[in-house]
Formats: structure tokens, sequence, C-alpha cells
């Protein structure tokens, strides 16, 4: 190791560490730690450019690379510490995202958003035909605890696509108010990839060869 180079080894360390780390779209952090110290004026990934957590994640780790490159240059930090530090902001801004306020006017009680998209996909999952592939959470603008959901999941064409939204959005509203708190004022489904239709269970094909 050169010395010349400082707590350099350390940052590359704590890269490692944490880059293998999921954002909630499914990609690791170390693309987005790539795409955080692309040279000025490089090529965005078109998935990064399309992504809003990817590109959270990107504005946070460019904002953490100059912080670090800052420290190193005033007062070299011991290596492991840095390593610590880094790894740890960096695993709470990719996990939790934007914490959100319950619908609780009495108290000031949040979620991390990626907890409650974690929660209304599953929702989405108990809706036979449906699967979820995204899910995103948005305040509605000038209210401080209203929100949208905006979805996009795969769907079996087994009967009408309008029937099974509607299905969908019931499950994900009961999800949103009774399960986690949260005021959902909408939720905007987008269909992008068809699923094989449910398979019938005993009881049901039994029922239907009695016919």
């Amino acid at each position: 190791m050169d010395p010349t180079k400082g707590p350099a080894p350390a940052v590359h360390e704590a890269e490692l560490q944490a880059g293998a780390e999921p954002l909630p779209c499914g990609r690791p952090v170390g693309r987005a730690w790539e795409q955080a110290r692309r040279p000025a004026g490089a090529a965005v990934d078109p998935h990064t450019s399309t992504c809003t957590w990817c590109r959270q994640a990107v504005e946070g780790l460019t904002a953490l690379d100059r912080a670090a490159r800052a420290l190193r240059t005033e007062e070299p930090p011991d290596g492991r510490t840095l390593v610590r530090r880094v790894v740890d902001i960096v695993r709470a801004e990719t996990r939790l995202g934007a914490m959100l306020l319950l619908d609780d006017p009495d108290q000031d009680l949040r979620i991390a958003e990626s907890a409650a998209a974690k929660t209304l996909r599953r929702a989405v999952d108990t809706v036979p035909g449906a699967r979820a592939i995204s899910c995103r959470l948005m305040l509605v603008q000038g209210s401080r605890a209203v929100h949208t959901v905006a979805l996009t999941i795969a769907a079996a064409l087994d009967q009408p696509l309008p029937e099974r939204a509607e299905e969908v959005r019931r499950a994900v509203l009961h999800a949103a108010h009774r399960g986690l708190g949260l005021r959902v004022t909408a939720v905007d489904l987008t269909v992008n990839a068809v699923l094989e239709p449910p398979r019938a269970t005993v009881g049901e094909r039994s029922t239907g060869g009695g016919r």
C-alpha cells in the first residue's frame, strides 16, 4: 500500500461492504457508486435516469464522496472509523428511503418508504393473478400525510383487467389504511407483464367437473 495515499483503501473497503446492498428497485448499491463517480459530462445509465431509487442513491453518494474527499484532505480519519461511518450512512439511506408521516394527528409517527412499499407489494401478491413489480409512494403536493401509490404489476388475463385492477386497489388501500396507518387517496396501476392464469385448487376442479 502506498502510504502517500492515506486512507483511500478504507473507502474502497467501504464500497466493497456496501456495494452489494440492494436498492428497493433490485439494483446493487455498487452501480450507484459507479454513477456517482462518473466523469463530468459522461452519459447517465438509462435505468438510473428513470429510477427514483437509483437517482436518490447517486445524489446521496455523490455528496458523500465529496465530503469524504474533503475530510481526507483536512484530517485523515482512522481507516476502520471511516469504513464504519460510510457503510452506516449508505445502508441507512438505501434501505430506508424517505420517511412517511402516518395519518395520526396526535403523534408524529413515521415509517420508512421502503418498508411501506414492501408491505404494499405483499398486498398485491395476495390477489390471485397479480404480482407486484415495483411500488412508489408519493406525498400529495401541499399535504403532510396524504399519499398516492404508483404500482407496476404483472397480471393474468383470465378475467378482465379492470376487475383485477380493482381487486389490487382494494388490497393495497386496506394494507395502507388498516395495516400501516397511511392515508392513501389514489392507487395508480400500470400492467407491464402477463402472468399465467392461477391454477385451480383441488376443490375448485372437483366442483367444476361436477357441472
